[in-house]
């Protein structure tokens, strides 16, 4: 016997009905991950005076982490900044898509935090790199945008600063090999996860191969 975190009662059924958390931890695309472990990291960075991670699902059917975070008296932090410290310390599912920067932390009559005042994160950088170059280039960077929900991507944007994931990335993919007929795995995104770079892994994948359908069973004739 151990005791789960898990908040449970009983129904008339006599079946358990699961209620949610008595602690921090979330589950989120196959990983369980503790908020607070999260937040400990974040509040740990320099000019970082408080920080607060939620859950987010904007849209429906695509949760994210996202960051919010006070600055010390005097001093200023950029998000982008906290953000390439934090991915250096944590796994990248626990490394939040967004992170805002707020006078103060909204809370509660209780004192504790309030979610619901909490708001909506911009996910995805302004567009600050490179356009396209090539037709290749142009394609991918609309497949990113597509996947990831936003207006444009440039070819230096990174595919997982910009909020995706794990599940997007299947996504992705799928759609590169649909649009293009090229064959790329889901590591190779990992590893460049950038248009700028994943364009050149495009020449050395193989095309995708054509899904074969079940044969009809024939009748036997005498």
């Amino acid at each position: 016997m151990y005791r789960t975190g898990d908040l449970v009662r009983w129904n008339l059924e006599g079946s358990l009905e699961y209620l949610g958390r008595a602690d921090q931890q979330v589950k989120l695309r196959g990983f369980r991950i503790e908020l607070g472990e999260i937040e400990s990291v974040l509040a740990g960075r320099p000019g970082v005076a408080q920080a607060t991670v939620v859950v987010r699902e904007d849209r429906p059917g695509d949760k994210r982490l996202a960051a919010y975070i006070t600055a010390e008296e005097g001093s200023r932090i950029e998000p982008g900044d906290v953000q390439k410290q934090v991915s250096g310390l944590l796994p990248d599912y626990m490394v939040p898509s967004a992170f805002v920067v707020l006078d103060e932390i909204p809370l509660t009559v209780n004192g504790k935090v309030d979610r619901r005042a909490l708001p909506a994160p911009q996910f995805g950088n302004e567009a600050t790199g490179r356009a396209p170059r090539t037709a290749k280039e142009e394609v991918l960077c609309g497949l990113f945008a597509e996947i990831l929900g936003l207006p444009s991507v440039t070819i230096d944007d990174h595919f997982f600063n910009l909020g995706g994931h794990s599940l997007l990335a299947t996504r992705l993919v799928g759609r590169i090999r649909t649009v293009l007929g090229v064959e790329l795995s889901v590591a190779t995104l990992f590893e460049s996860p950038i248009v700028a770079t994943l364009v050149e892994k495009l020449d050395g994948a193989g095309a995708a191969r054509p899904r074969l359908r079940p044969m009809r069973r024939m009748g036997v004739t005498k």
